[in-house]
């Protein structure tokens, strides 16, 4: 059992990033810059192959990273984890450990500010709780992945038409999959703090793309879920514009979704 980590960034120096994020052993590295073309770097435990595209979107990238995959068990990168010594091993135990598991997302430790999740415990992670996990927490069996026929959606997220929602999405879509998830509290690393690549503020667009967003989740249930939503979070999220207009804006967006969602089944 070997594990790959798949790495997406942005107009990275690759030698520095490997340094910076701990990165020792196999890799998969897609740089989205201004030129296409690969290389691969020797690293003490295994080959890192470097993939540089000109395309923009996470969901591109992380999708033509998991196309390049070689080793049994994946795990989802980003250019601010860093890594912990042995991070590797550490992720081929607990796999060996739990032969149930076709996947399993790791504690990973970020800014209290920012923390949507904390694994104390080992345990089944389904639909009514996935939705707090980054893709950066998750290990895969490669070949269940590639199996179930799912992938990254490339409307969500840095550098796509709306701003974020492609780790709920594909989370979710794994488990609908029928792929087994488990939590874990076994840490592999932790997130070096950075200005967000997506995130400019609680404003209309926000409040839009989330509603878009919540259409693809939650299906016929999206206005109650951004209901609770935008109520839940009203005095954090809502100074700027009232709670009642957000929540309009966000009726918005999943009306849209659902056109969006048509389209698609349209043209498949």
């Amino acid at each position: 059992m070997a594990v790959e980590v798949l790495l997406s960034c942005l107009n990275q120096d690759i030698p520095a990033l490997l340094t910076k994020t701990g990165l020792n052993g196999a890799a998969v590295v897609v740089n989205q810059c201004d030129r296409e073309g690969s290389e691969e770097i020797v690293l003490p435990g295994g080959l890192a192959r470097i993939f540089y595209s000109a395309e923009r979107g996470v969901g591109k990238s992380r999708n033509l990273a998991l196309s390049k995959a070689q080793e049994e068990i994946c795990i989802f990168g980003d250019e601010d984890i860093v890594y912990r010594e042995g991070y590797a091993e550490l992720i081929e135990a607990e796999f060996a450990k739990h032969p149930e598991a076709d996947g399993l997302l790791f504690q990973v430790e970020v800014d209290p500010s920012r923390k949507t999740y904390q694994n104390d415990s080992f345990g089944r992670v389904g639909l009514l709780n996935c939705g707090r996990y980054p893709a950066y927490s998750m290990a895969l069996r490669r070949q269940k992945l590639i199996d179930s026929g799912v992938w990254f959606s490339t409307l969500f997220g840095g550098g796509a038409r709306y701003s974020n929602g492609e780790d709920s999405l594909f989370i979710r879509d794994v488990i609908k999959a029928g792929l087994k998830l488990y939590k874990t509290p076994v840490c592999i690393g932790e997130e070096q703090p950075r200005p967000s690549t997506w995130f400019t503020g609680y404003h209309e667009k926000f409040f839009f793309d989330r509603g878009v967003l919540y259409a693809f989740l939650y299906g016929r249930l999206a206005p109650l879920w951004a209901f609770r939503f935008v109520f839940a979070k009203r005095k954090l999220m809502c100074q700027e514009i009232p709670w009642q207009s957000t929540f309009g804006i966000v009726l918005k967006g999943i009306k849209e979704g659902r056109r969006v969602k048509r389209e698609e089944s349209n043209e498949a």
